[in-house]
């Protein structure tokens, strides 16, 4: 994911992430709830995916590895609740926007983040937030956006009415803050029982999304940060079978990428490279159609020069 651009283009409205990861999971029988694997990823790393657009990201709870670079805090004292556990978090972001989240969000994507820095940022009035809702209207404050100024001044104000966070609930804090609110019912769906986690492996892999899952999941374990074009190789895949031989498609599809990555990856470097095999795989397919039209060009003699007919040596 390449850096947030806000509405308008880039701009300097840099956001980073706090994402909240070392809760009790007690509804999971105290299992590791951020390392349970949906659609072959951890739950946190699918999160850290999410915000990957992020100037920084800070997760607190315990470190762990994970698919991509974080910073790690934790609450004093230990199992401070959610409140005290943002305080933390908040203590090492510096930017203007600070994206809130629970390590439990199978669904949350880059879209989803990119809709709440949107909703913040052109929406009418000076809203310190805005939020997910869930299909029940009900507020998701662990999926949300908020301005980093009303945070630290409603967290300092709660902290000093209350001789600190530890213990206190989300709800002291939302409630002091101008919210508005989106619903996304994708995003907001957590995982809070072994139900849920089922659900999502479920619908994980049903057809109309098993492929993104793949790609984004061998991404992670490859330690590969690049949004190519899916459509494209599976077009030159289909050319390569149809046009050569089937093993000719996961053949010539390996070649495209070494050969995007001697160019210097990116996106273009593959669009580049599947472009050129794809034309070949035609012509290729070509020669052997009856209407097929000899080549005309100069041919070529095995010394190197070239053949000028029956004269020629």
């Amino acid at each position: 994911m390449t850096a947030y651009e806000p509405p308008g283009g880039p701009g300097t409205e840099a956001f980073d992430a706090v994402v909240l990861a070392g809760g009790a999971a007690r509804r999971l029988g105290g299992a590791d709830k951020p390392a349970v694997r949906v659609g072959g990823r951890a739950l946190l790393d699918r999160v850290l995916t999410a915000c990957a657009g992020a100037g920084a990201t800070v997760v607190v709870a315990d470190p762990r590895p994970t698919a991509r670079p974080v910073l790690w805090a934790r609450e004093e004292p230990l199992g401070g609740g959610p409140l005290a556990a943002l305080g933390a978090g908040l203590g090492h972001t510096t930017a203007p926007y600070v994206l809130v989240l629970s390590a439990d969000l199978p669904f949350l994507d880059e879209e989803a983040v990119r809709r709440l820095l949107d909703a913040l940022l052109t929406g009418a009035g000076q809203a310190d937030g805005v939020l997910v809702t869930d299909p029940d209207g009900r507020d998701q404050p662990l999926v949300a956006v908020y301005r980093a100024e009303a945070l630290r001044r409603e967290l300092a104000r709660l902290a000093a009415e209350h001789d600190g966070l530890t213990g206190l609930p989300l709800r002291r804090l939302t409630a002091a803050l101008r919210l508005t609110r989106i619903t996304d019912p994708l995003a907001s769906f957590d995982c809070d029982t072994w139900d849920d986690i089922a659900a999502a492996r479920a619908r994980i892999r049903e057809h109309g999304h098993v492929l993104d899952e793949w790609i984004s999941v061998v991404k992670d374990e490859l330690g590969i940060d690049l949004d190519v074009d899916i459509t494209e190789l599976l077009d030159l895949a289909r050319d390569a079978a149809h046009s050569v031989a089937r093993p000719a498609a996961p053949l010539t599809t390996f070649l495209v990428g070494y050969a995007a990555a001697r160019a210097g990856g990116g996106p273009e470097a593959v669009t580049e490279a599947a472009r050129k095999a794809s034309a070949l795989a035609l012509s290729w397919a070509a020669e052997d159609t009856p209407d097929a039209k000899p080549d005309t060009g100069p041919a070529v003699a095995p010394g190197g020069g070239q053949d000028t007919g029956p004269a020629a040596g």
